[in-house]
């Protein structure tokens, strides 16, 4: 059994920085570790996903500004968030896949933290 709990969420002022922490407890192996958000009134989507080898990838509307990162030895991942927007207002979620092709597909994604909520005003 594998638990993800996420922190680091509040709120900011357009422009601003905000780094979500998701510590994951239990059995640690993983194929994909994942960031997705959803926000009021829409579906939950993908922001970032990493494989186990490092290697990343994130989508269209926060590249350049969201890094995916992780720190093997703590169990964490990481999602550095700057020049905030605010739609990107949300409750953000960590995910893990056991195997799989670490996609963006939702379905992929085996273990979900209960979310952790980013508010930016304007």
């Amino acid at each position: 059994q594998v638990q993800l709990v996420e922190s680091g969420g509040g709120s900011a002022q357009a422009g601003g920085s905000l780094r979500l922490s998701c510590v994951a407890s239990g059995n640690t192996d993983y194929n994909c570790m994942a960031w997705f958000r959803q926000a009021p009134g829409k579906e939950r989507e993908v922001v970032a996903v990493m494989d186990s080898n490092g290697a990343t990838s994130v989508v269209a509307p926060v590249k350049g500004r969201f890094t995916i990162s992780k720190d093997n030895a703590k169990n964490t991942l990481y999602l550095q968030m700057n020049s905030l927007k605010p739609e990107d207002t949300a409750m953000y979620y960590c995910a893990r896949a056991l195997w799989g092709s670490c996609s963006w597909r939702q379905a992929e994604y085996n273990y979900w933290g209960q979310g952790t909520q980013v508010t930016v005003g304007s």
